[in-house]
């Protein structure tokens, strides 16, 4: 101490211990942990077939013709930057309702009877965010959601990081690799009255495996006796059929169910990511099914009050190309073939795996779910110990055996093929 009694500390015995010194290091996302991994390998015939996103027959990210033509609109017409509406563009809100619910009967009479809420969205998975929110705040029921097994892994944390918790009812049958169709209707039927329960509408993430429309109007039985909530998420329209308003079918059961009163409402997710490549633009819509018009006043103020504090209103770039897609029919046409071009692809690349592991390398294993599963992923049926021994030879998949039919082409189905052979022979 100074004579003059003053006293000079060191900065390192007036340092504070950190607000976030016992945060622990989370586990590593499995799909972004595999990215990783496939970058750091200096192997020239690596492959990378955990990513959900659609590659070109080159291996190579595709900006669709029909949002190039979008763009090239957009930037001759774009007059402002400005803020939209916490609920999203208007007339994007328009064009969706007339694009998901007006091309059937049922939804027709939907959105005359004013009974449908929609929201401009950040993509499917902040649709999923605000419906969980919602679902939190304003249902009546239970607030434990029923989801299949298996589903994207996000679903389960987007609906317990809202305040919900998550139950799982049998989907897939892991021995067959087909719907346990007979464990998902007992699940269903066990179920608490009023529960909500996660549907995907068509091309089951991770699986692949849906239910045909005979079987889904027995699941429509269940929901309506048990007064269950329906939550569809539907993220890969147009993928199923090659074409977006096909893939609809299931959504047309619903509107008709709840138009004959066999259901009072539901609830969907949607994205544009996949069937108009809009990955980072972050665009999507979500919905709600209401009893009248005066119910979705009242919903629609309080569906805004749970965006507002989340992120106060949608980016509108993304928004603005969809509008134009769908708006200007030229444009909409090209974009109808861009899908089909994109459903094509997947579908013609499942089947040269599949002649590849049966024709060239005489595979003993039955891989006739190759051909029979829909979309952009197929639930191989690989064990973790398989998974293990592919990611040695360079490629790279989830420990559940699910790969990406979207990250084969013909450059390296045949290493593939080969290397699937040797993991389930040797």
């Amino acid at each position: 101490m100074l004579a003059s009694g003053k006293r000079f500390f060191s900065s390192s015995s007036l340092r504070q211990v950190s607000a976030w010194a016992k945060v622990e290091k989370a586990p590593a996302d499995k799909i972004l942990g595999l990215t990783v991994l496939y970058n750091q390998d200096t192997n020239p015939s690596k492959i990378n077939l955990g990513v959900g996103a659609y590659r070109d027959e080159n291996g190579k990210p595709w900006i669709l013709p029909s949002v190039r033509k979008a763009e090239e609109v957009l930037i001759k017409t774009e007059v402002n930057k400005e803020y939209v509406p916490i609920t999203g563009s208007p007339k994007f809100n328009e064009l969706i309702k007339q694009t998901l619910y007006g091309n059937d009967p049922a939804g027709k009479q939907l959105l005359e009877q004013n009974r449908i809420v929609s929201s401009q969205s950040i993509s499917g998975t902040g649709a999923l965010k605000v419906l969980s929110e919602f679902i939190k705040y304003f249902h009546e029921g239970p607030k434990d959601v029923l989801v299949p097994n298996p589903t994207w892994a996000n679903h389960i944390a987007i609906l317990e990081r809202s305040g919900l918790t998550t139950s799982k009812y049998r989907y897939y049958d892991f021995n067959t690799n087909q719907l346990d169709r007979k464990g998902l209707l007992e699940d269903l039927e066990n179920a608490a009255e009023g529960q909500p329960v996660l549907l995907h509408a068509c091309c089951h993430n991770p699986t692949g495996v849906d239910p045909t429309l005979e079987e889904f109007d027995e699941i429509i039985d269940v929901l309506s006796r048990k007064k269950l909530l329906p939550v569809v998420d539907m993220a890969y329209q147009g993928f199923r059929s090659g074409n977006p308003i096909d893939d609809l079918s299931l959504l047309f059961r619903f509107n008709k169910a709840v138009v004959d009163g066999r259901l009072d409402n539901f609830v969907l997710s949607q994205s544009f990511a996949k069937n108009m490549g809009l990955y980072g633009e972050r665009v999507g819509s979500l919905s709600l099914i209401t009893s009248d018009a005066d119910e979705s006043v009242r919903v629609k103020s309080q569906l805004e009050k749970v965006i507002r504090p989340i992120y106060s209103s949608p980016p509108s770039h993304g928004s603005k190309l969809v509008e134009i897609v769908l708006s200007d029919e030229a444009i909409y046409q090209q974009w109808l073939k861009d899908v089909k071009v994109m459903s094509d692809r997947l579908v013609s690349m499942r089947k040269l795996l599949y002649d590849t592991l049966k024709n060239k390398y005489n595979n003993p294993l039955d891989w006739s779910h190759l051909l029979q599963q829909k979309g952009m992923f197929c639930y191989t049926g690989l064990n973790p110990e398989q998974v293990a021994k592919l990611i040695e030879r360079s490629v790279y998949l989830t420990s559940d055996g699910r790969i990406s039919i979207a990250g084969i082409y013909e450059q390296n189905v045949d290493y593939l093929a080969n290397a699937i052979h040797e993991v389930t022979t040797n």
